[in-house]
């Protein structure tokens, strides 16, 4: 027996199987039963005549002849959902589905919130699921389907996807307000003077910084490393200032008390996009998405 004589949910089970490597987490990811899967993946070993998937420490680790399947099965059913989705028209107001999207800190810091209450307010039905981006694949969960937009500063890595440029943002400073720092223009001397923390999380790149600084002749002092989240309250409770791009920088600010200042030199820009697979791009359902995360970036300029 061949693919072609498969039942369409024993290729949708292989393909979770694949992409899982545990039985466990694909009856998940599939809402089904465990007892369920496991039955289909024995009536997939048996029309197969093959293994397919082999219990090691590491979990189902998949036959040679299962790793010779994946990618046609994977297109096939790439091709049908695409298909389907296609067909069929896309109304807000009562869909009923999710959006996974990938988000670095800064898009989660300045875009998330927005567009779950824009989302909210328009489709009810419609859950974005947001992850962080810094950690995975992003053009491997794209080409799987796994992620229905990534939005950061990455541009698109092949033919086979599609980016759009939603803003630009230039850094600041941030401290707390009543900082003495905060009375007047920063002077670069009175800037590298200051403790100074550094955001170890953000996916910023602020070494233009230290380079400006050694042009001058001057250096800053780190006193603090920490995660984007730990921001607010290791400035609010010191001296320490921090290089930000300034849109985050205004997020914080709205929720504590800190104060903006400009750099006493010029900022890079810092550009924040969204990326998506081409094969979804007439989609009804995405190019809603595409143009809500469009309409949303565009209101939450400075």
């Amino acid at each position: 027996m061949n693919l072609r004589s498969l039942d369409l949910n024993l290729l949708v089970v292989f393909d979770a199987l694949m992409q899982e490597r545990s039985v466990t987490r694909a009856a998940m990811r599939l809402n089904m039963a465990q007892p369920a899967l496991s039955h289909a993946l024995t009536r997939l070993r048996r029309a197969l005549q093959d293994e397919l998937f082999v219990r090691t420490p590491e979990g189902m680790a998949p036959t040679p002849k299962a790793e010779s399947l994946a990618e046609g099965v994977r297109a096939a059913l790439d091709g049908l959902r695409t298909a389907l989705d296609s067909a069929e028209p896309f109304v807000p107001e009562t869909a009923a589905r999710r959006f996974a999207i990938a988000v670095n800190n800064h898009a989660a810091l300045v875009l998330t919130a927005p567009l779950a209450a824009v989302a909210a307010a328009e489709a009810p039905g419609v859950l974005l699921d947001f992850v962080p981006s810094g950690t995975i694949d992003l053009a491997d969960r794209l080409d799987r389907g796994d992620l229905d937009l990534a939005i950061g500063g990455a541009a698109a890595p092949g033919d086979r996807f599609a980016d759009l440029r939603l803003f630009h943002d230039r850094f600041a400073v941030l401290m707390r307000r009543g900082h003495p720092a905060a009375a007047g223009a920063l002077t670069p001397e009175a800037f590298a003077a200051l403790p100074h923390l550094l955001i170890t999380s953000s996916g910023e790149s602020v070494g233009f910084v230290d380079t400006a600084l050694a042009e001058a002749k001057l250096a800053r002092r780190i006193a603090l490393r920490a995660p984007l989240l730990a921001t607010p309250a290791a400035l609010l409770q010191s001296d320490m200032i921090a290089v930000i791009s300034e849109r985050a920088a205004q997020e914080f600010a709205r929720m504590a008390p800190l104060a903006i200042a400009p750099l006493p030199f010029p900022s890079p820009v810092l550009t924040t996009a969204m990326l998506w697979h081409r094969r979804v791009g007439a989609v009804p359902a995405h190019r809603w998405l595409r143009q809500l995360v469009s309409r949303v970036a565009r209101t939450a300029a400075p």
